[in-house]
């Protein structure tokens, strides 16, 4: 059986690898793909912590979350095509402006 340390260690560890792909990336695609590591590793300490107080609430929770984050990808990964499509670019500094303007 794993420990409950040793899962909210991984739970924290897959946080903290998102948070600085968040910080560290120009790519909005990597910085949303590490949005969702970041979503994953809080989802994984609940069920973590819902395991060790034999709880099922959290894992409720999480199941709903999980559910609103397909809905949510399948509408930012569209955004990021629309963006694409219109910057040929992924890169943020791209996107300082979002007008349809004559300089865009």
């Amino acid at each position: 059986m794993i420990s409950l340390t040793s899962l909210a260690f991984v739970s924290m560890a897959l946080f903290s690898i998102g948070a600085i792909g968040v910080i560290s990336r120009r790519n909005i695609f990597v910085i949303y793909m590490s949005l969702e590591m970041m979503l994953n590793g809080i989802n994984l300490f609940l069920v973590t912590f819902a395991r060790y107080h034999f709880n099922m609430d959290p894992q409720v929770i999480t199941i709903m979350v999980i559910a609103i984050a397909a809905a949510e990808a399948a509408v930012f990964l569209s955004v990021i095509i629309l963006l694409f499509r219109t910057k040929k670019s992924l890169d943020t500094d791209v996107f300082t402006t979002l007008t349809q303007g004559e300089n865009s």
